[in-house]
């Protein structure tokens, strides 16, 4: 098993399926938060459907067509990073993030994001990698301006969530870009 320091006693991991007590405890403690923008914590409400949602990740993984990583701080899983959407045949992909609120405000999730960026672009040839956040998400659309994504625009009204039609901004960063910012030719 392997973890990427994130500094600060952050470690990144894999979120695999025989963690699904863990990311069940999680999720319990980061509902409130994560449900404001997100399905992740609705989907997760038992045993069963913690293993499923992980399970299903890995099967992603397997197919080369998404991944899901966990956010330890202090050896407790505090929120994760994604690969929504993976298809290394057309070089896209969409990064998504959570975390619950007692890690908010560390940096976690851009320093996590920067290393699923990192991969897909240097590793893997990702040519543009996409953020889909809420526009009322003003956490999420802070950390993609921190990872100099560029705001490509707006699905208005395009994602129901707990009743409501939510407008969905896009933000993306392309390789090229990434590069660039990262001082590498690549």
């Amino acid at each position: 098993m392997f973890a990427i320091p994130l500094g600060d006693g952050a470690e990144l991991r894999p979120l695999e399926p025989w963690r699904a007590e863990e990311f069940l405890a999680h999720m319990d403690r980061a509902r409130d938060l994560v449900d404001e923008h997100i399905k992740l914590a609705s989907a997760v409400t038992d045993p069963v459907s913690a293993r499923a949602l992980l399970t299903s990740y890995a099967e992603k993984q397997a197919a080369d067509s998404g991944r899901i990583y966990g956010i330890w701080l202090d050896s407790t899983l505090v929120g994760g990073v994604l690969f929504r959407i993976f298809d290394a045949a057309t070089g896209n992909c969409e990064v998504g993030c959570w975390l619950e609120p007692a890690a908010t405000g560390r940096g976690l999730v851009t320093r996590a994001s920067r290393v699923l960026i990192d991969w897909a672009v240097e590793e893997r040839g990702i040519h543009r990698v996409e953020w889909r956040v809420s526009s009322a998400n003003t956490a999420s659309i802070k950390v993609a301006q921190r990872l100099g994504m560029t705001r490509d625009g707006v699905l208005r009204e395009s994602s129901p969530h707990r009743g409501v039609r939510q407008n969905t901004e896009i933000w993306s960063v392309l390789a090229s870009e990434w590069r660039e910012r990262a001082g590498t030719s690549g």
